[in-house]
């Protein structure tokens, strides 16, 4: 009997490599990188090289202006601003409709439950589960275009989450509550209450990593955690 399997072409794998280095900033904002690089760095043709290197700024990993060597993309705080926001506008539609169905995914539930081990185990780094909860509700839609419109944030997003939770300013007890919460208030139907509180969760990090690009970050930082028995500070976040 034949067996499927999934083909990587060279070019997947070497965007796919690229991408991981950027997001563990093994390869920093700015860092310029031409088809010789690529092909030097990964041993395969100029023709691969710029293949991969074309793919890369069309997600926005890399940027590039006319005739210009490509970057790995640098966000600031304008560019947060703008990427968070379009968030919230998506993903505050988004619960509304799973709560007038009183539906989301056990994946996203499992997604925070992997946070929480990870925080447990004294592990900051949880973007990939953060992720995949939010990814994961908005595919609970089962829109593809909605889907397709989200997941052309993600790298941008995750880039942003990455910085945010190297730097240590977001509590993963604030994060693993809000989302706990979340899925509540979709399972309970009040969508407008799921809104709000997505609203609050996204706002707070949004402005603090404003601050951690170098802006000013906006009064929405120091927003307490609401869900929490005991209102979490938001500006000592280091864990006892």
């Amino acid at each position: 009997m034949v067996r499927n399997i999934t083909v990587t072409s060279v070019v997947d794998a070497v965007v796919n490599d690229l991408k991981a280095q950027v997001l563990t900033q093994e390869l920093p904002a700015g860092t310029a990188l031409t088809e010789h690089d690529v092909a030097s760095r990964y041993d395969v043709a100029r023709a691969t090289a710029k293949a991969a290197i074309e793919r890369l700024v069309a997600t926005k990993v890399l940027e590039r202006s006319t005739n210009k060597t490509a970057r790995v993309v640098l966000l600031g705080p304008d560019d947060v601003r703008d990427i968070y926001n379009t968030r919230i506008y998506l993903e505050s539609e988004v619960l509304r409709r799973l709560a007038q169905k009183h539906s989301y995914p056990a994946s996203s539930r499992a997604a925070n439950a992997e946070i929480k081990a990870l925080w447990a185990d004294g592990i900051w780094d949880i973007t990939d589960p953060d992720m995949r909860f939010h990814t994961d509700l908005v595919a609970h839609l089962n829109s593809r275009r909605t889907n397709r419109v989200y997941r052309s944030l993600a790298f941008e997003v995750k880039l942003c989450m990455s910085q945010m939770q190297d730097s240590q300013r977001l509590s993963p007890e604030i994060i693993i509550a809000e989302h706990d919460r979340l899925l509540d208030l979709i399972g309970e139907g009040d969508g407008a209450g799921a809104a709000r509180l997505l609203d609050e969760h996204l706002s707070r990090a949004r402005e603090l990593l404003v601050g951690v690009m170098g802006g000013v970050a906006g009064p929405e930082s120091q927003l307490p955690c609401s869900v929490l028995p005991a209102p979490a500070a938001v500006g000592d976040l280091q864990r006892a």
